[in-house]
């Protein structure tokens, strides 16, 4: 199941290769999506609050994959964060404290699971 691969990718368990928050999410629908190792290893620079306009890494990895193939689904998927973790941006959902970064991966990854 791809949530677990992405937390298991975020945590570094189950023998999957520690990632961050943006490349856990973009990595466990590789397949799903058809990309390659180069699109994981680009998602390492928007970990940690670096990813554009500083969104939450995990958020954003949805929000490209959305993108690819429906802006209402990246409209949802928004207003479902908003929801879940009380804002879109990492240092907002920090201040928070409403969902923790795993959170925040395994929200972003049950959302593209349920909608797939």
């Amino acid at each position: 199941m791809p949530v677990n691969t992405a937390k298991n990718h975020y945590l570094g368990k189950e023998g999957c290769k520690r990632m961050n928050c943006a490349q856990s999410v973009i990595c466990a629908f590789k397949d799903k999506f058809g990309l390659n190792e180069e699109v994981i290893e680009a998602f390492r620079a928007y970990g940690g609050g670096r990813a554009p306009d500083g969104l939450c890494g995990a958020y954003y990895a949805a929000k490209y994959l959305l993108h690819k193939d429906s802006e209402e689904k990246a409209c949802e998927l928004e207003n479902y964060f908003l929801e879940q973790a009380g804002a879109v941006k990492c240092h907002e959902i920090r201040g928070a404290k409403k969902l923790s970064c795993l959170g925040c991966v395994e929200k972003s990854s049950e959302f593209l699971n349920n909608i797939l």
